[in-house]
């Protein structure tokens, strides 16, 4: 092997050197194998981002780079990942996870290690409330939020018996807490007559079905997401549940979720989504026809959650000037920013963003499911005030 005179390789460390100076890396880790449906998206979202800002001139005069890391769905395996990309890839921020338990684990380490961490999807309350550190923000409307945009169309209904179905973990847990919550505060007569529980992605749907049935309920919470879903529309449909019936459900106009009903999509039924073949806002417009040319694709939520996670960064990145920890945490509160979704702010009270979702009806078309008579929430709009928050945090 022909050697490299010394003058020669001192120049080519100088300038991989200035490279390295004139990149940012961001650490991002998720459950890609466990929630392949949203992830996928997910990840083309965030390679649009980055293309888009790169093609900009970056930040600051900085390339951004991604630095991505499979998490493996569990806690421990994430807070592992999470420390290789700060010790060994020396990134300037954490971003990512999925399921609320690793967001939640991830957190804890993002304050250990003094690292600001956006987590994109985790949905629980925890996250930015009771377990909430000056190092966390969070992108999605949590439970809370999207439990609180149902409210309204379930009071209106005035049903006493709801049986409730959750998978369990912290984000069933979380979203089931919410509800109940927020419903006997709105209407006091309310009753809970059964609640079924199954494992993430290992739901006995006919038992859980008929246990269902057996609490003789007039209305049903669920916050069923993926292959759990479809097993309880499959079996629900069979046995007769949803006959006489309302059903609300969190997540359940999601295209990851929904698309993959087709015919099977229950008629009416109340949930969060995304409708994206109906918004016609120019915010929503200018990124469909970027992710459709890039990937000659249609987008999922997941799409936007990755493409508006890699905009947070920039623009905290941007705002501070610096990679400072310190100084991106004062960038990111009060951080205001476009979304597809339209603007929303990073609250300097608890670090969730005011980022909304879509609320309607489920409908079966044509063969495939799609969400009617929706309408956009604006997620500052179902928010806990201030004071409640500070006691939440213990502040």
């Amino acid at each position: 092997m022909k050697r490299l005179p010394v003058g020669a390789l001192v120049l080519a460390l100088l300038f991989l050197s200035e490279v390295q100076a004139q990149t940012i890396r961001i650490g991002e880790l998720n459950s890609y194998k466990t929630f392949a449906a949203f992830l996928e998206p997910y990840k083309k979202g965030m390679e649009l981002a980055l293309e888009e800002i790169n093609r900009a001139g970056g930040v600051n005069g900085s390339k951004l780079e991604l630095v991505s890391r499979e998490d493996g769905g569990n806690p421990g395996d994430a807070v592992r990942v999470a420390e290789e990309l700060i010790s060994r890839e020396k990134v300037a921020l954490l971003t990512g996870t999925f399921a609320s338990h690793v967001g939640l684990a991830v957190a804890n380490l993002a304050a250990q290690r003094k690292i600001v961490f956006i987590a994109a999807e985790p949905l629980t309350d925890k996250i930015v409330w009771e377990n909430g550190n000056r190092y966390t923000f969070r992108l999605r409307a949590s439970t809370y939020m999207q439990t609180a945009m149902l409210i309204p169309e379930a009071v209106k209904l005035k049903k006493q018996r709801w049986v409730i179905v959750y998978p369990n973990y912290e984000y069933g847990q979380s979203a089931t807490a919410s509800f109940k919550k927020l419903l006997s505060k709105a209407q006091p007569d309310v009753q809970f007559v059964g609640e079924q529980a199954p494992p993430l992605g290992k739901i006995d749907a006919g038992a859980v079905v008929q246990a269902l049935i057996d609490a003789k309920p007039e209305a049903i919470f669920s916050s069923l997401f993926g292959a759990d879903l479809q097993k309880f529309v499959r079996e629900g449909k069979l046995r007769g549940l949803f006959k006489n019936t309302v059903v609300f459900n969190l997540l359940g106009g999601e295209p990851e979720y929904l698309d993959p009903l087709k015919d099977e999509t229950p008629e009416g039924w109340w949930v969060t989504g995304y409708p994206w073949s109906q918004i016609k806002t120019p915010a929503h417009q200018k990124f469909l026809d970027a992710y459709r040319k890039k990937w000659q694709d249609y987008p999922r939520l997941g799409s936007v959650v990755g493409y508006t996670t890699i905009y947070s960064a920039a623009n905290a990145l941007r705002k501070a000037r610096s990679t400072d920890p310190e100084k991106l945490i004062a960038a990111l509160k009060g951080l205001e920013m476009d979304t597809p979704f339209g603007p929303i702010v990073y609250r300097a009270v608890d670090h969730q963003s005011t980022m909304g979702a879509y609320v309607g009806q489920l409908s079966a078309k044509g063969g495939k499911g799609s969400m009617v008579n929706w309408r956009f929430a604006d997620g500052a709009n179902f928010l806990p005030p201030y004071e409640e928050v500070r006691v939440l945090r213990k502040e």
